[in-house]
């Protein structure tokens, strides 16, 4: 049985690699023209053609954005976009406009077209209405598990189901809130998130609550049903994130690798402690997880309303530049405020982890470092434990 393709998030190169390097088969990322998430770093074409250059070394895969809502004025460059896409080799686009599906398969493009989840879809008739212009659909992210695999089981064209990340207040990011409250477009990429803002509640003029809420809802986390939706046969499995950070990646990338590869690997259908793998995910966790629509019994814990439910990380303090030199330092970039000779956490894109302890810092003069206080500075670290380039180092 050929394994699940595990899709990750990718905002930048740098995001891109590690998201590969800690166990992901494909990745996913914005280019600078018809892309959502208008904010995030997008991908110059020459960014993507060293994106798609170090995937195919990994023996991974490139998908683009191509998911505005466009209007007529944007299909001016249409063309051309997709002929650069398609001589740089990447490997699928993902596209919410019926026409520029059509398009891709017109222009005779190699990639893949897949069909967002802008979409909404959620039953075989909907995707079969996509068998011609596309090649994959992504489901609409309100399905239970029960649904998903209805779907699956009458589904003409291979099948992707978000697995983790932010689930939108609207269905399916159908919502014009942000355009309403701050003329920015979610449909262009532009979504102010005005659902995670804070509000009070009136009843008329009268003001009803003091407390501050917001109207959001939880992120989705389905390491629990891992086992159940391996068994469905999905084509792959996709994490959503653009805008996250490098210990968000490689974390939450690495936590649903071991869980997968595990459950393949388990010739004995023994039962799987999920235990390590969320406590692996709760490292990187900005936000209240919960499993979203995946159960039918949904609960008000799906619901994030108050902004102290919102738990924002420091944990990440490094990333490891290189290996050790002869004198026996790495390079490590600051990530978050750490003291000299601390006991510290780390992870591996190997999937290592452990502990270490940083006996020494430096900065490039050589001069000691009692607090590494400067995010991206650039240091030299001694360590009791060789760790590879790429490793992350954590608060324990």
């Amino acid at each position: 049985m050929e394994k699940v393709e595990l899709l990750a998030p990718a905002g930048d190169l740098e995001k891109l690699k590690i998201a590969i390097l800690f166990g992901a088969n494909a990745v996913f990322c914005g280019g600078k023209q018809f892309s959502l998430r208008a904010k995030a770093n997008n991908f110059s074409l020459v960014d993507l053609k060293e994106a798609v250059t170090f995937a195919n070394k990994h023996n991974a895969k490139v998908h683009v954005t191509v998911n505005i809502v466009p209007v007529d004025d944007d299909f001016a460059t249409l063309d051309e976009y997709l002929l650069a896409l398609d001589q740089i080799g990447v490997h699928a686009i993902i596209v919410s406009s019926i026409y520029i599906m059509k398009r891709a398969k017109e222009l005779n493009c190699h990639f893949e077209v897949h069909v967002s989840t802008q979409h909404s879809i959620a039953n075989s008739k909907a995707i079969e209405f996509f068998k011609d212009v596309a090649d994959r659909v992504v489901l609409a992210r309100e399905l239970s598990i029960d649904d998903i695999k209805d779907v699956k089981n009458k589904s003409v064209l291979p099948i992707e189901t978000f697995i983790h990340g932010g689930m939108c207040s609207s269905y399916s990011g159908r919502c014009t809130l942000s355009n309403a409250m701050v003329n920015r477009d979610a449909n262009k990429g532009g979504c102010a998130h005005s659902c995670r803002w804070t509000y009070h509640l009136y009843l008329k003029d009268t003001l009803v609550s003091n407390d501050n809420f917001i109207i959001a809802s939880c992120d989705l986390m389905s390491i629990k049903y891992i086992p159940s939706l391996l068994s469905l046969n999905i084509d792959s499995f996709k994490i959503e994130g653009r805008m996250k950070s490098v210990h968000y990646i490689a974390t939450v990338v690495n936590a649903y690798r071991k869980i997968i590869d595990a459950v393949y690997d388990n010739k004995n259908n023994d039962k799987i402690d999920i235990k390590p793998y969320i406590n692996q995910i709760k490292k990187a966790e900005n936000r209240i997880t919960y499993t979203g629509f995946l159960s039918k019994k949904l609960k008000n814990e799906a619901l994030l309303l108050n902004t102290s439910k919102e738990n924002p990380t420091q944990s990440f303090i490094a990333i490891v530049l290189s290996q050790k030199d002869e004198n026996g330092y790495n390079l490590i970039e600051v990530r978050n405020n750490f003291k000299n000779k601390i006991k510290a956490n780390y992870l591996s894109a190997n999937g290592n982890s452990g502990n270490v302890k940083i006996l020494q810092l430096k900065d490039l003069d050589f001069n000691e470092v009692d607090i590494a206080r400067h995010p991206k500075q650039i240091l030299l670290a001694k360590l009791d434990v060789d760790l590879p380039v790429f490793t992350l180092i954590r608060k324990k």
